[in-house]
């Protein structure tokens, strides 16, 4: 526990087993990481920051703590009050396949574990990389399905199938999952997505990584296989090309 990123990477986990019980908690402390590892890269303090699929609201608040003019855009309105939070004022309700913005508007578009819940996850980054400007940076991170916490809250029981990992689900808790196979969670994996975003001419990769492990973050993402499990959530950082 003396290594600064191992602490980082307990006290992550640790929010998150509670993160039904104490959500606000939970993603408070999530999006003040995720801003550290933006401002790794470039400063947001007066630049445009676009949030994609922010849910509730709590990056969009912080990168706004933070000094940004910072927006969120979000697909669906339960997602936005789910846990009794009241969106950001400015908050949009848009599918991100389709922006209600102009080209390279944002300094930094900022996009957190909504990629596994796109079916088209090309165009969606495409969209991504347009309200980019030249220059700008583009997080994105996502839950990889062959990881632990592939199957979300039927996790880790997906590796039986999805099914079958729904039905012991909600015969445990008696209730319906949230998720479904197909329809609101797909399978992509961590070696597709980067072929994916390096066979692009408008973007480059600055950084692939594991999202929370505390070392060997980057080493992880380059070991076939072994990735699919082990990166647990892939981090992209990349580079909009002028």
């Amino acid at each position: 526990m003396k290594d600064p990123s191992l602490r980082r990477s307990v006290t992550l986990f640790r929010a998150f087993l509670h993160e039904q019980r104490d959500p606000e908690h939970c993603y408070t402390l999530l999006a003040r990481d995720a801003a550290d590892q933006v401002e790794a890269y470039v400063p947001v303090k007066d630049r445009v920051v676009v949030d994609v699929g922010g849910g509730g609201g709590y990056f969009t608040e912080e990168f706004r703590r933070r000094g940004a003019q910072s927006f969120l855009f979000e697909p669906d309105l339960s997602e936005m009050t789910a846990h009794g939070t009241k969106p950001p004022e400015g908050s949009v309700v848009a599918d991100g396949y389709l922006l209600p913005l102009a080209d390279g508007v944002a300094d930094v578009t900022f996009s957190s574990n909504v990629l596994e819940h796109v079916d088209d996850p090309e165009t969606f980054l495409s969209e991504l990389v347009r309200v980019t400007r030249p220059g700008g940076l583009i997080y994105v991170s996502f839950t990889n399905w062959l990881s632990p916490w592939g199957g979300h809250e039927w996790a880790p029981w997906h590796y039986l199938g999805a099914e079958r990992a729904r039905a012991r689900y909600e015969r445990r808790t008696g209730k319906a999952a949230k998720h479904t196979l197909g329809e609101n969670l797909f399978a992509h994996h961590v070696g597709t997505t980067l072929r994916q975003v390096r066979a692009r001419d408008d973007v480059a990769v600055v950084s692939a990584r594991s999202r929370y492990w505390p070392f060997l973050a980057g080493a992880i993402t380059k070991v076939p296989g072994v990735r699919e499990f082990a990166t647990w959530n892939l981090l992209l950082i990349l580079r909009r090309c002028p």
